[in-house]
């Protein structure tokens, strides 16, 4: 539904984003992550038509943004970061406006307008002043002016951005729910939100991409050496050199503040629990805790987005980069 070809973005001499390529699928809900100036929200705007491209080729639905940008825009929901809502109209008012800027026809205005009002549960301030609505009754009311034309793509910048918990779980459900229907697009700095909301993810860090990939392929990629955290009851004094000499072992490390905590690097085909364990009961020491640290998104996002070319990985860090090259 999205193809994106070598899209660029200059300011002048600033390049905001660097001939980027990537595809979005029918019926797929993909997240786009970077940090504050990676280009993710110049990237959406380009795609929804808000920011022409530099250079690069751009597709929407089937229609080419720049030979027919009129049918490409209309394939299209916008939900900016900061939504632009009238204050001094009522709900109903509103999204009766948008469904006339859409080019629906009343007949088919009304039973939309009613849809999207029950979609985005929004029917006890239906007949509300917009400007009297809270954070959380703006976003449903910018999301459903988005969805009302019924659009194939949906773009969400930040959708759930300043609201409270609560209102964040209404909005990714009803996010859960459009995936169903349509194909997302989104940005978000929440990352475990993408994590469960994603089929796939998009890193970009200035300006380029930088990680591409299911979470699940994600942290297959990049994970390298195991890391396990063991803790022992009263600290021997002994116990790091025991454990750094078990098959497998790296190398260790004592967590700061807890000296019976230890972080143990190991071989990625390694798995020396049964040797901690083993090791720990010849001696009688008492074992708190035992288990095997998991990379989750964010460790994946970090670790993309700040180390610096050429530097190399300490201990702690638990991925390693893969064979090919990473664009900087």
């Amino acid at each position: 539904m999205i193809d994106a070809q070598g899209l660029t973005r200059r300011y002048g001499e600033f390049t905001a984003v660097d001939g980027i390529s990537f595809t979005v699928d029918e019926g797929e809900i993909v997240g786009m992550l970077g940090p504050n100036g990676a280009g993710k929200t110049t990237t959406l705007r380009m795609i929804t038509g808000f920011l022409p491209p530099t250079d690069g080729h751009l597709t929407v639905g089937g229609r080419d943004l720049f030979s027919d940008p009129v049918a490409a825009r209309r394939e299209v929901g916008y939900l900016p970061e900061n939504v632009a809502l009238y204050t001094e109209m009522r709900v109903s008012e509103y999204l009766r406006y948008r469904a006339m800027l859409e080019g629906l026809s009343r007949a088919k205005a009304g039973p939309r307008i009613s849809e999207t009002v029950k979609s985005c549960f929004l029917e006890e301030v239906e007949h509300q002043i917009i400007g009297t609505l809270s954070k959380g009754f703006r976003q449903r009311v910018g999301l459903a002016a988005a969805i009302l034309h019924h659009p194939s793509v949906l773009v969400l910048d930040e959708p759930t951005v300043g609201l409270d918990p609560k209102q964040i779980i209404a909005i990714r459900e009803l996010i859960r729910e459009l995936g169903h229907k349509q194909t997302l697009l989104l940005s978000s700095h929440i990352l475990p939100e993408v994590e469960l909301l994603c089929d796939r993810v998009i890193i970009i860090d200035r300006g380029r991409i930088v990680a591409e990939g299911s979470p699940q392929d994600l942290q297959e990629s990049w994970v390298g050496n195991t890391i396990l955290r063991v803790e022992l009851k009263g600290a021997p004094a002994e116990a790091p050199d025991v454990l750094r000499d078990l098959p497998g072992v790296v190398a260790v490390e004592t967590l700061a503040g807890d000296p019976g905590c230890y972080r143990l690097e190991c071989t990625k085909e390694a798995d020396p629990r049964q040797a901690v364990f083993e090791a720990a009961k010849q001696r009688d020491w008492v074992v708190l805790e035992l288990v095997r640290e998991q990379a989750s998104l964010e460790d994946i996002f970090v670790r993309l987005t700040t180390q610096e070319p050429g530097a190399s990985p300490g201990l702690g860090e638990v991925f390693s980069a893969p064979q090919e090259e990473v664009p900087s």
